[in-house]
């Protein structure tokens, strides 16, 4: 039994026994498995931005057996995406590597004014799939936000039910401003939502200095947010003091190096890890493996 991984799931003390099994499966896969932190691919592009878009960079990836076996050979702790691309290797892969089906999906025609995702796959699916959790986007910020919370209630209760944790994707999208929805104190309310909808795993994007809603900012005079670090620790600070496991997006493609900097700045601030798509798919395979060790390793090696 990893100490680390103990520790974390005490916070979760009052849930059943598959939820607890099912988050301690995914924090000891892989080659950090134990360490308390995750790495996890996710391969949702396909759905939200396009084929072309998300895979053409390397077009390995139209096939989605590519992204399965990256996530196995890169260690990764989990592999997260949509209905088709889980039924797509399910029974290939099926106890290789946690699996997590994203529930819900938009594309590139989503009302940016009012973001709202369909549901795509249900709880009986993620079962037959042999999945570990399910996962689900919500947007604070767009005038639907309350049907997709009412949703997320309901499949946070049936997941439960039959033992599966729910991974919430927090993204703020709606009536912000582009700078807002990354803004430390959008943010942190995300993380702060989700937490309070019930998830099990929240994430958000790494945070701004910015901030955006006029209520906050006489909060934020005393709260220090100057570096990724402290903003990352008060994203945590904001998710139950730390007693939810929160990661956070890697966001568009950008360089390695670029890559590599920010999440030294999200480990120092006490991230549970990352979930890395498209700077890791839409790279050649053995360089898409190299940056997730290495993504990996600044994780693990933050105690």
């Amino acid at each position: 039994m990893s100490q680390a991984v103990e520790s974390i799931l005490a916070n979760y003390a009052g849930e059943n026994p598959g939820v607890i099994g099912n988050l301690r499966r995914m924090l000891n896969h892989g080659r950090i498995g134990g360490s308390g932190k995750m790495v996890i691919l996710p391969v949702d592009q396909g759905f939200e931005h396009g084929p072309a878009r998300s895979f053409q960079a390397n077009p390995a990836g139209y096939d989605p057996r590519y992204h399965a076996q990256l996530a196995i050979e890169s260690g990764c702790n989990a592999y997260a995406a949509p209905l088709g691309f889980i039924e797509a290797v399910a029974a290939e892969v099926a106890g290789e590597i946690p699996l997590i089906l994203k529930v819900n999906n938009s594309d590139l025609l989503g009302n940016p004014e009012a973001p709202c995702s369909a549901l795509t796959s249900t709880i009986e699916d993620a079962l037959r799939l042999g999945c570990s959790a399910i996962g689900y986007t919500i947007y604070p910020g767009s005038k639907l936000r309350n049907t997709m919370y009412q949703d997320l209630r309901d499949l946070i209760r049936e997941a439960r039910k039959v033992g599966l944790p729910t991974i919430v994707w927090s993204y703020a999208r709606g009536d912000l401003s582009k700078e807002g929805e990354t803004a430390i104190d959008v943010i942190a309310y995300a993380a702060q939502i989700a937490c309070q909808l019930g998830a099990h795993v929240v994430k958000v994007k790494p945070p701004t200095s910015h901030v955006e809603l006029k209520d906050s900012k006489k909060a934020y005079e005393s709260i220090d947010v100057s570096t990724l670090e402290a903003r990352i620790r008060h994203v945590l600070e904001s998710a139950f003091a730390g007693k939810r496991i929160v990661i956070f997006s890697g966001g568009p493609a950008k360089g390695k190096d670029e890559v590599l900097e920010e999440i030294r700045g999200i480990a120092k601030g006490g991230g549970f890890g990352s979930i890395v798509g498209r700077n890791a798919f839409q790279r050649p395979k053995e360089e898409a493996i190299e940056l997730l060790h290495q993504i990996q390793d600044i994780f693990a090696a933050e105690k």
